[in-house]
């Protein structure tokens, strides 16, 4: 069992070594958990040493491998085989140069839990991620409310990244604009003759609609975390 921090700097870790191909400095790891000095991380990194979920590789600086996840991590086997891209609050130099002036707005909020109103009111930007490279579609930003959809690597405070569309696959995480007034996100599961919208939280249950009720707003394809 991990502590939240010692999972965040994992998610950090992997995710840098995804998209930049190489560990972060000790001091790019400081600056993302928003620790005061990096002692602190180095009790980290030798916790995860100990517990099996990273490795150093020896006669090489900044070299650390992940050898694994822990569950409910939010970056591997979610989402029907597709993987978010969990970007941290603190961006490094090199991540806001390659996105230089390229932003999504984020227009509002969405309910991971019973649903609200839906709200669209864009009151900022989020830098665009370097996962998404495709200038033919339209993306925006919402923050999540709520842990329904928790155990999908999907937490309280999120802002996740949708891809606008008005139509799913079944499995899919989505958008879903229900009476045409409550906004809710949630698993998509198409029924003979109705929709089903699945949380990923024990504690919520499945909703199910006629499909004429239910419109797709867009699909889940990031997610931006502040750790």
């Amino acid at each position: 069992m991990l502590t939240k921090k010692q999972k965040n700097l994992l998610i950090y870790i992997n995710e840098k070594l995804k998209n930049d191909g190489i560990s972060p400095s000790y001091d790019e790891m400081r600056k993302s958990l928003n620790l005061k000095s990096k002692s602190g991380i180095h009790r980290l990194i030798s916790a995860l040493e100990e517990r099996g979920f990273v490795k150093r590789l020896a006669h090489k600086a900044r070299a650390l491998e992940v050898v694994k996840l822990p569950e409910n991590a939010g970056v591997k086997d979610l989402y029907n085989n597709f993987t978010p891209s969990v970007i941290s609050g603190g961006l490094d130099k090199e991540t806001k140069k390659k996105n230089t002036g390229k932003f999504i707005p984020v227009i509002g909020k969405i309910a991971a839990g019973l649903p609200i109103e839906a709200i669209e009111n864009e009151n900022e930007n989020i830098p665009y991620p370097p996962n998404l490279n495709n200038k033919n579609e339209e993306f925006y930003g919402l923050k999540v409310e709520g842990d329904s959809m928790i155990n999908a690597g999907i937490n309280d405070g999120d802002t996740v990244i949708i891809k606008k569309t008005s139509t799913a696959d079944s499995g899919k995480i989505v958008v879903a604009l229900i009476d045409n007034h409550e906004a809710t996100l949630k698993r998509l599961r198409k029924k003979t003759n109705s929709i089903a919208l699945e949380s990923a939280n024990p504690a919520y249950e499945t909703r199910i609609f006629n499909p004429e009720r239910v419109k797709i707003q867009g699909i889940l394809v990031s997610l931006y975390r502040n750790f």
